[in-house]
C-alpha cells in the first residue's frame, strides 16, 4: 500500500516513493545487527533505515524492469516464504508447548543424579559451522581437511550468529546439545572435527571439540538457562522428527 509523504502511518520509520519502511521491519535489521555482535547506537538505527531505504529504491527499480515476476524470482520468493512459515511454525509449536520451570529443576535433578558417587560433570569446549545443505557441510570438511583451519572455515560459510568467533559456542555438557550432536561429542578426541557432517533440524553441522574438563556440577541458578535451551532444541527435534515420521519423503 502507498502512502503520501504527508499520511504516514504511525508504525513508519520511513517512505520510499510512497511505500513504507515499518517500525517494525527497522527493530527487525538492529536485532539482526545485534546478534552479529554489532553495538546498538542511533548511528546503527540510521545504517539500518539507510540500507532498508537501498533496499525498497532497488526493488521498486526490479517492478518497473520486470524483474519480479521473473523464474528466477518466483523461485527465491517462494523458498523466502517457505523458509519463513517454518520459522513461524517452529516457534508457534514452542510458545503451545513450552519449556516450564518445573520441566527445567527436573532435567537439573536428572543430571545431577546421573552423575554418580564422585559427583563431577564432564564439559566439552565446542565450536561449530551450521550451514543448510549436506553438500555444503561436505565442501567445508573437505576444506578442513585439506589444512584450512576451523576458524577460518566457519567465518567464511557458517549461517550461525557465532561465525564471528569463528564458530565459537564455548563449554557445554552432552545432554545440554541434541541426541545426534552428543553421540559425536562424547567420542572425538580433543582437537578433532567431526568425521561427517550432522544433520539437524536447521541444518547440517560440523563440530570441532577444542577441550575437555571435569569440573564440580553448576548450582540451579547457573544451569537453568543452558538447561532450559536444550530442552527447547530437544523438543524443536523432536517435533521435527514426528513430522518425517509421518511424511512421505522421496530424496534422489
Amino acid at each position: 500500500v502507498a502512502f503520501s509523504q504527508g499520511a504516514l502511518p504511525p508504525n513508519a520509520a520511513a517512505s520510499v516513493n510512497g511505500m513504507i519502511i515499518s517500525n517494525d521491519a527497522v527493530e527487525q535489521g538492529i536485532q539482526a545487527a545485534l546478534a552479529q555482535g554489532q553495538k546498538d547506537s542511533p548511528e546503527l538505527r540510521k545504517a539500518i533505515i539507510g540500507k532498508l531505504i537501498d533496499i525498497s529504491l532497488l526493488a521498486q527499480q526490479a517492478e518497473r524492469d520486470g524483474l519480479a515476476n521473473s523464474d528466477k524470482a518466483n523461485r527465491q520468493l517462494a523458498f523466502i516464504r517457505q523458509s519463513y512459515l517454518a520459522d513461524l511454525e517452529l516457534s508457534t509449536y514452542v510458545a503451545n508447548n513450552p519449556v516450564t520451570d518445573a520441566d527445567v529443576q527436573a532435567e537439573y535433578d536428572r543430571e545431577i543424579a546421573s552423575l554418580g558417587p564422585q559427583g563431577m560433570v564432564v564439559e566439552y569446549k565446542v565450536s561449530d559451522i551450521a550451514v543448510a545443505t549436506e553438500a555444503d557441510a561436505q565442501a567445508a570438511l573437505a576444506r578442513i581437511k585439506k589444512g584450512e583451519s576451523f576458524d577460518k572455515v566457519a567465518k567464511s560459510v557458517s549461517l550461525a550468529p557465532n561465525k564471528v568467533q569463528g564458530g565459537a559456542v564455548g563449554w557445554v555438557q552432552a545432554g545440554q546439545t541434541l541426541p545426534q550432536i552428543a553421540a559425536v561429542l562424547t567420542t572425538l578426541p580433543k582437537g578433532q572435527v567431526s568425521p561427517a557432517p550432522i544433520q539437524m533440524p536447521q541444518g547440517w553441522y560440523l563440530i570441532k571439540l577444542e577441550d575437555k574438563r571435569t569440573t564440580k556440577p553448576p548450582a540451579f541458578e547457573q544451569a537453568k538457562t543452558p538447561i532450559r535451551n536444550a530442552l527447547l532444541q530437544r523438543k524443536q527435534f523432536e517435533f521435527l522428527s514426528q513430522l518425517r515420521k509421518n511424511a512421505n519423503i522421496a530424496v534422489q
